[in-house]
């Protein structure tokens, strides 16, 4: 497919790094996850020619080839026009000068919202190594193996199998019950990305927090992160913070008013929010390290 917009893999790479690379392709890069209907896993090799034009090969998935290939796709907000997207940074001078420093890059998002889910699930309370090493052995453990061309990917366990796990290294009864939790909602539909966004947000955030262990936090990552929102902004402190720095705001801006300058960012308003955190964190080491999830100021590894 050719992007509608600017789009670099390269920048996405570096920016929101993670993904691993084919053993005779290090340009590339491999998602591996379960397809949405969980009917199977895919592995979506995807590379970018010199003119733009992604190419993907999609492993695994059977007869979900081309849903697999449309969530990778919205993984990366491929799925999202850009197309105007450059219009913003002309209307908003501080945007502007933050689409030129990271690129135009887009919102890199969780690979669906169920995995959003179970990252947060997993990672409260615990270290960015300890959440990354129990999802790993998820993976490794619970989840399908594809190879391609040499190389094995593991996918996260389908809600399905993650739904039958009586007992899981690393994981305590109660985050064992709370997963537990995450695949029924995943199975009876709750998390599908498409129906998510047909939402109200209002009515999205309450649905996602009558999820056990899930909070206000956790619903707007899984939310805004997992579904991928794209004309809407946070309403959390780390965003305000980010706009007092990036505006020279003299006091903290409060929801009303970040709100206000916000209305500029339209219709990508999710899209220059992650610019904006993003510029707060490279700053300095005294922030938290980026998160593919925007919340309150809280660590998160995605």
């Amino acid at each position: 497919m050719t992007p509608k917009g600017p789009f670099d893999l390269a920048t996405h790479r570096e920016f929101f790094g993670g993904w691993p690379s084919p053993p005779d392709d290090a340009e590339a890069i491999v998602m591996a996850f379960p397809v949405e209907g969980w009917r199977t896993s895919a592995a979506v090799h995807v590379r970018q020619e010199r003119g733009g034009r992604l190419i993907g090969e999609v492993h695994g998935a059977g007869a979900d080839a081309a849903k697999a290939w449309r969530q990778a796709l919205a993984t990366l907000s491929l799925d999202v026009d850009g197309r105007s997207y450059p219009a913003l940074g002309r209307r908003d001078a501080v945007i502007g000068g933050l689409q030129r420093r990271y690129g135009l890059i887009r919102p890199t998002l969780f690979l669906s919202p169920y995995e959003a889910a179970a990252h947060f699930v997993l990672a409260h309370r615990r270290s960015i190594a300890q959440s990354r090493a129990t999802r790993a052995r998820l993976a490794e453990e619970h989840g399908d193996h594809i190879g391609i061309d040499g190389g094995t990917f593991q996918a996260f366990p389908r809600p399905q199998v993650l739904r039958k796990l009586g007992v899981a290294r690393g994981l305590d009864p109660e985050r064992l019950t709370r997963l537990h939790g995450i695949a029924d909602a995943a199975l009876d539909g709750t998390l599908d990305r498409a129906r998510l966004r047909r939402l109200s947000i209002e009515r999205a955030l309450t649905e996602i927090r009558g999820l056990r262990g899930i909070g206000e936090f956790f619903a707007q990552g899984i939310l805004f992160r997992g579904a991928g929102i794209v004309d809407d902004i946070t309403s959390d402190e780390q965003l305000r913070l980010a706009v007092q720095r990036a505006y020279g705001l003299s006091a903290l801006p409060d929801s009303a008013a970040t709100e206000r300058i916000a209305e500029k960012w339209r219709p990508y308003r999710m899209w220059a929010e992650v610019l904006l955190v993003l510029e707060l964190h490279r700053e300095g080491g005294r922030h938290a390290p980026v998160s593919r999830a925007r919340g309150r100021r809280r660590t998160v590894d995605a």
